[in-house]
């Protein structure tokens, strides 16, 4: 058994696509457009074979805090292999204006990561 992909709804399909792809390698599909449903998405592909699917419709809007949900799915990790990759890739995403609310760390279980929030407000763990 294997998780198949993960689905986020987006306020703006082109900005969490060019999101995911710029900065985590994802490889978007053609843009599949169902006009009678008003729904539209991409399905992104990373090197491991992990697929993301981005989803839109008419009227979403991002979260206000979603550090702060306490039921259901909270963030998505992306591992870099090291330490200095985490560093590097946080860098450049808060160069390029991206939330970062949690610095790079060492974690109370091991883990060296940073948080940062995509276009929409989700949560994005970057991990070594």
């Amino acid at each position: 058994m294997k998780i198949e992909h993960i689905a986020l709804w987006t306020a703006d399909l082109e900005r969490a696509r060019n999101f995911y792809c710029t900065y985590f390698g994802g490889r978007a599909n053609d843009k599949y457009v169902n006009a009678a449903k008003q729904f539209s998405s991409y399905f992104l592909t990373f090197d491991t074979g992990a697929r993301l699917e981005l989803m839109h419709k008419p009227g979403l809007q991002p979260s206000s805090q979603p550090e702060n949900r306490s039921v259901g799915y909270i963030h998505l990790a992306f591992s870099t292999g090291s330490r200095e990759g985490v560093d590097q890739l946080t860098d450049a995403l808060r160069r390029d204006g991206c939330p970062v609310p949690g610095e790079p760390r060492t974690t109370g279980d091991g883990y060296y990561e940073s948080v940062v929030t995509d276009p929409d407000g989700n949560l994005v763990e970057i991990t070594a």
